[in-house]
């Protein structure tokens, strides 16, 4: 394929982290069986790299609470089993370990099963105040952790993912701005502790392509990242919440990146706070207005899109694009009896009657009144604050009037699912291609 002054790898290294990544902004908890499912086709399209869950504390991250169940049904596949790693495969897992409770975790999990994830990640912010915010401590002390945690890993044949996040800017307010230097710094100070390769990560969309491109190009130079500068250490996370995301990962691959993650419909992001109508935590206060407004690249546009440009994915396009329908059409859809979960849940937390709650669907008249109802009976239920009270029954109500609404626990955002595969003859063969 002629590519005229592009500079663009010949073939690029992909991974999935829907059931992960995707699943966990998700309000809604989605049952083990499709979760297998959704890693079982995922592996089938040609996926060498795909994340499925994290080891946090399950009180907070309810989504994960199957964690080890979801491993255990994996690597006992009769589907895909054999293709993992940990049978002698070549399909790695990975699974999160933000703190060194759930490294220790994954370690004990391992230790009573006889294998385990191939690889858990940990994370840092350039922003301070971000790191502070998502892990309780400050950067050196991180490092610190993470380099026991690292060495723990090793010992126990895994490795280490190293996250280096708000690369290109905060979602925290007042703190948005931060400098690519730092990122470089943290990069480096990561590989040289050990983690196998860095996770650059985009992670509320602040990125443009020619600071990404910048960017990288600082990453991929010798003379400040030595031999860290190899691609291969190297992988782009990108989210999309001002529809960047394509074009970002565009600039990455000319910049000379070759390794991506995405995840199908571009769901995905901060963890939810709430789960089938029930506050459980999350990570705090979401960070955009909409929450689910924000995503990560997506699985099905970013494969068609490096296949029309002549670069080799090693993903059946056909296959991806039926889990993908599956995805949007058995996930993100809401079942009738998770209609009724969720207006039950509701009624419980708030204490108005299901038929009110049921009455969102058609009407916000009462929206106001019954937030303010909810909050009187929320404070008293859990003893805490008005204001923080308010809070929480603003943002239940007002989602639980969109799920009933629109039917849907999230936004498909894969255009290819849309309106079908382009043109493109570099695409065509594809449409037909099985192994």
């Amino acid at each position: 394929m002629t590519t005229h002054a592009w500079k663009l790898p010949e073939r690029v290294d992909l991974g999935d982290i829907t059931v992960r990544d995707g699943l966990q902004t998700l309000e809604h908890f989605v049952p083990t069986d499709l979760k297998v499912k959704l890693a079982e086709d995922l592996v089938l399209a040609g996926y060498k790299h795909i994340e499925v869950s994290n080891f946090g504390n399950p009180k907070f991250l309810p989504q994960f609470r199957d964690i080890e169940e979801l491993l255990d049904r994996l690597f006992d596949s009769e589907r895909v089993g054999h293709l993992l790693k940990q049978n002698g495969g070549d399909v790695t897992i990975t699974a999160i370990s933000i703190n060194e409770q759930a490294v220790d975790r994954a370690l004990e999990y391992k230790t009573k099963r006889g294998r385990g994830p191939d690889v858990l990640l940990q994370m840092v912010s350039t922003d301070p105040h971000h790191h502070k915010v998502n892990s309780g401590t400050t950067l050196d002390a991180y490092f610190e952790m993470s380099e026991r945690c690292i060495a723990k890993a090793k010992a126990a044949g895994m490795e280490m993912c190293g996250t280096v996040s708000t690369i290109w800017g905060s979602p925290m307010k007042g703190h948005e701005s931060t400098t690519l230097d730092t990122a470089v710094e943290f990069s480096k100070r990561y590989l040289d502790i050990g983690a196998a390769y860095i996770e650059q990560a985009d992670h509320d969309g602040s990125a443009d392509p020619a600071r990404v491109y910048e960017y990288f190009s600082k990453i991929l130079d010798p003379g400040r990242m030595g031999q860290w500068a190899d691609p291969k250490y190297h992988l782009a996370h990108f989210h999309t919440s001002r529809g960047m995301g394509l074009a970002n990962y565009l600039a990455a691959l000319q910049a000379g990146i070759y390794r991506f993650e995405t995840t199908l419909s571009g769901v995905g992001g901060q963890p939810s706070n709430t789960m089938d109508g029930v506050p459980s935590g999350g990570t705090g206060s979401y960070y955009h207005q909409s929450h689910l407004a924000s995503g990560l690249v997506q699985t099905e546009d970013f494969v068609i899109m490096c296949e029309a440009m002549g670069i080799t994915t090693g993903i059946d396009i056909p296959d991806l694009l039926a889990v993908g329908t599956l995805f949007r059409d058995k996930v993100l859809k809401i079942s009738a009896e998770d209609r009724r979960a969720l207006v039950a849940n509701v009624s419980r937390v708030t204490g108005i009657p299901e038929d009110r709650v049921q009455r969102l669907r058609d009407s916000n008249e009462e929206l106001d009144g019954m937030i303010a109802e909810a909050a009187e009976h929320y404070a008293r239920l859990k003893a805490i604050p008005a204001e923080k009270a308010r809070a929480a029954m603003h943002g239940l109500l007002h989602s639980t009037q969109f799920y009933l609404e629109g039917g849907m626990w999230g936004f498909c955002r894969a255009e290819t699912l849309v309106n079908g595969v382009p043109p493109s003859p570099y695409l065509q063969h594809l449409l037909e291609m099985r192994r």
